[in-house]
Order: C-alpha cells, then sequence, then structure tokens
C-alpha cells in the first residue's frame, strides 16, 4: 500500500546529506548476530507508523504488537497516520537539524514513490532485509518482485510485508457481465451512467486507477519503466487524458466529485450507489462480504491481459533509534504464523509475500482453506502488470489537478 508523498518546494537535494555507512559500527545490529540483535531489542519501544485507515488493519497491528510484547519484551506504538507523506517531512526535518540517531520513527510502511524519494535522499537505514531469518521465506532469488520496488532494486532497505494487485468487484445482482478491459469499461459506463467511479487523485487507489488506464491506452507500455524524464510526457499520456475525457461524464455525480479514498468507494458499492468497483486487495471483496459491507453476491476478478500490481515494505529511517526492535519487528512480520492470520479474510485478508515452498507442511497448512465466493479465482491473480516508474506517477496526478482538480 503506497502513500503520497511530494517533498517541500522549500528543501533542496543539497540539504539533505548523504547518510555515513553503519555497517562499520560494531553497535549496528546490521553487524551482530541474531540472538545479539533480539538481545539488543528487549525493552525497547519501537514507533511503527503505518495508515490507520482501516480498523481491520489496526487489530492485526494491535495482535502482532501483543505477541511483540509477549515474546521480546518489545513496545510496539502503531503511530496512525492518514498520509506518509507526514512521517517522512519529519523524518527530512530530522537530518536536517543533524539527528542521525535519535529519530520518533523505528518502522515505516512504505512503498513506491516514497521509498524512491526515501531512498534518493539518504533516509533509509541498511541494507537490512538478508539479515532478517524470514526473509529467505520469501525465496527472493526466485521471485524478484521481493526484491524491487516500482521498477527499483530495493538493496536490502526495504523488507517485503504483503501483495496487492487492482482487482475489479461487482454486484453480481445488478451486473451479469462485468466489462473485462478498459474500452470496455467505457462502452459499459456510458449505458450505466453513475454506476462507476473512481478515487480522488492523488489518492493511492485513485492514481493507480490512472496506471492501469494509462497501461491500457499507450502505444508502447515499456516506456514507462524509465524514468518520465526520458520521454514526451505530454505524447505519451495523451491517450489516457482523451480516454477520462471520455469517461467522466458518465461517472458517479458525472465525474464532477470523486469519493476521498477506497474505502468510501467500498461504502458506496455497499449502499448499492455503484455497481462496479475495484481495489488494490485481492481478498477485500471476500473479507467485507463477510463483514456485511458487501452484499453476499459480490464477485471479483482481474480484467483481461492483467492488472497492476506489487509488493508493499516496511523499511527503518536512517536515525531511528530503535533499530535492533524495528528489525525484530520486521522479522516477525514474515514470519508464518503473522503472515497466514494476516491473509485469513476474517483478520485482514492481505496476501502473503512468502513461497510455500519454503514451508514445512503443517506451516503450509496455516494458508489452505476453501476460496470465498467474492474472491478471484487464484489463476487470475498470475496476470500481474509491473508498475511504471515511480517518476511516473508524479506526472500523472500533476497534470491530473490541472485537468480535473477543481471539480
Amino acid at each position: 500500500m503506497s502513500r503520497r508523498f511530494v517533498l517541500a518546494l522549500t528543501l533542496t537535494t543539497a540539504s539533505i546529506a548523504p547518510i555515513p555507512s553503519l555497517a562499520a559500527d560494531a553497535e549496528s545490529p546490521l553487524d551482530a548476530p541474531w540472538p545479539a540483535v533480539e538481545r539488543q531489542a528487549e525493552g525497547q519501544t519501537v514507533y511503527w507508523s503505518a495508515w490507520g485507515g482501516d480498523p481491520a488493519i489496526n487489530r492485526y497491528i494491535d495482535w502482532v504488537a501483543d505477541r511483540m510484547g509477549e515474546r521480546h519484551d518489545l513496545d510496539i506504538v502503531h503511530v496512525k497516520v492518514d498520509d506518509i507523506a507526514t512521517t517522512i517531512s519529519r523524518v527530512v526535518a530530522e537530518q536536517a537539524a543533524g539527528n542521525d540517531g535519535e529519530g520518533a520513527v523505528d518502522l515505516m510502511w512504505i512503498n513506491g514513490e516514497n521509498f524512491a524519494a526515501m531512498k534518493e535522499r539518504g533516509l533509509l537505514f541498511g541494507p537490512f532485509a538478508r539479515r532478517l531469518p524470514n526473509f529467505s521465506l520469501t525465496a527472493p532469488d526466485d521471485n524478484p518482485e521481493m526484491l524491487t520496488d516500482f521498477t527499483l532494486p530495493t538493496e536490502g532497505y526495504e523488507s517485503p510485508w504483503g501483495k496487492a494487485q487492482l482487482t475489479f468487484y461487482y454486484d453480481a445482482e445488478r451486473l451479469e457481465t462485468p466489462p473485462r478491459n478498459m474500452s470496455k469499461l467505457l462502452s459499459w459506463a456510458r449505458e450505466h451512467p453513475g454506476r462507476f467511479t473512481y478515487p480522488l487523485v492523488p489518492d493511492f487507489l485513485g492514481s493507480t486507477f490512472l496506471k492501469q488506464a494509462l497501461l491500457a491506452r499507450v502505444e508502447e507500455p515499456e516506456v514507462l519503466a524509465d524514468p518520465a524524464s526520458r520521454h514526451d510526457v505530454e505524447a505519451v499520456t495523451a491517450p489516457l487524458w482523451e480516454y477520462l475525457d471520455a469517461l467522466h461524464p458518465h461517472l458517479w455525480r458525472q465525474g464532477r466529485h470523486f469519493p476521498s479514498s477506497g474505502p468510501e468507494l467500498k461504502r458506496l458499492m455497499g449502499d448499492g450507489e455503484l455497481s462496479l468497483a475495484f481495489t488494490f486487495n485481492p481478498a477485500e471483496p471476500a473479507a467485507a462480504v463477510t463483514a456485511h459491507q458487501l452484499p453476499p453476491n459480490t464477485r471479483s476478478y482481474v480484467l483481461e491481459g492483467g492488472t497492476l500490481g506489487n509488493v508493499h515494505f516496511v523499511a527503518i529511517p536512517f536515525n531511528a533509534r530503535h533499530k535492533a526492535g524495528a528489525m525484530v519487528l520486521a522479522n516477525f512480520l514474515l514470519s508464518p504464523e503473522a503472515q497466514a492470520r494476516k491473509q485469513d479474510i476474517d483478520v485482514w485478508g492481505d496476501p502473503t509475500v512468502l513461497d510455500m515452498r519454503r514451508l514445512d507442511a503443517a506451516e503450509r497448512d496455516a494458508f489452505e482453506g476453501d476460496r470465498h465466493p467474492a474472491s478471484p479465482p487464484p489463476e487470475a491473480l498470475q496476470r500481474v502488470l509491473p508498475e511504471p516508474h515511480p517518476s511516473w506517477v508524479e506526472a500523472l496526478e500533476a497534470e491530473w489537478q490541472v485537468r480535473y482538480g477543481d471539480g
């Protein structure tokens, strides 16, 4: 799950000094054997900045905190944020003030543009991911998505936590045959005005819809793997704006207003105002049906040819006060116990990053279960499209605001 980050114009990269190498520090948990890291973590308080907008996710993090207290004498404080940009701004300010080791943030839930911005400015601690014993359970050398974030190599400065893929869902009582590609979506919207929309950009889910539409319309999709500065952005993105100009008059409220977020989009589906919506969590429709937030006839699917997907991560700021505790927490998040609970649709429903071939039979059993009717077929989730380079997101969001931001 990516959150938006735009560095304030008053800050320049010149004011951000590169971080010193931490590997040479004998006290660094990057050097110590893992049992010593665990001993160093005992009694620490780990301040974990993570999105606080979903009660199910908050309850899961509470469960994680209980386990960490019981097993490692760690106190986990979930710092609930609406936008991780506020946390990043705090780390930037601490670095500018010369705070190199007493930072207020120990762990962050980030990916995408946020990771790119922090890595570029030397705001991350590491590389630490391969130091985590459970990291090997992701089989990173066989699953390159565990080592890449929006086309950028993570180089050990992030640890994977969960998977996401754009998934459409609909009320089968209202909609018998949903549109299976972006062109058919436009035709369907024309025939069913007001029954579809997308979240307000720059909400993450709204921006994801822009990227999906661009991938479907761009003449050469491979250019999106490059930094936007290497290409004629106006020419590359022109088909997207043509598509949205045609789509908007047929959206909910004629495209003059947009829901603020994915949860609001889901609420509109639950209230019957929409017949078709989408999420970046393939398990969310099933979890919402179970929680009586969506009708029981909800079904979900992936577009023909695939949809955008990525891995979301946790990272440690360069100046985190409790680095050992943050590493122990990141390692637990990759444990079969924590990953199986996270994937349970009655808990959260966030897909696991673990490679089942690395688990024993008992551990694999914890991930098994009957597929909920509202879940997409497992084979559909194999059709994953790579995320564009982060710079394209910045370009799309800026132009969207110019064209449609005033409503």
